[in-house]
């Protein structure tokens, strides 16, 4: 039951992803991102809506953003505007299911993940 396909750095980066994500607050974050769509939200708003506010906010956007699953951009003078790394975010649900069903007798038969 090796895995064949999946080199060091892979892992390493799905890891640190799937860690990101192992808090409520961060969790809730994204998905308040995720529902705003790619236009994102301020930084206040995204406040209001998630819960988190102030310096946790920023600490838990920081890691987010480490791990690559949102963006910050800077928009006119103050405003700051955050959106969710969608491409990203999808990397990380292919990287559980790239490999579903190898080591069974049937490993190409198509299913459904729950979809």
């Amino acid at each position: 039951m090796k895995q064949h396909d999946l080199d060091d750095s892979a892992l390493a980066v799905a890891a640190s992803r799937f860690a990101a994500l192992g808090s409520e607050q961060r969790l809730s974050v994204l998905r308040c991102l995720v529902r705003a769509g790619p236009e994102g939200l301020s930084i206040g708003e995204l406040g209001k809506r998630s819960g988190v506010i102030g310096s946790t906010l920023t600490h838990h956007m920081k890691i987010l953003a480490q791990a690559d699953l949102v963006q910050q951009k800077k928009q006119g003078r103050s405003i700051i505007c955050i959106a969710a790394a969608y491409d990203q975010m999808e990397a990380l649900s292919n990287f559980l299911l790239r490999e579903c069903c190898a080591d069974t007798d049937h490993p190409h038969e198509r299913h459904s993940h729950g979809g």
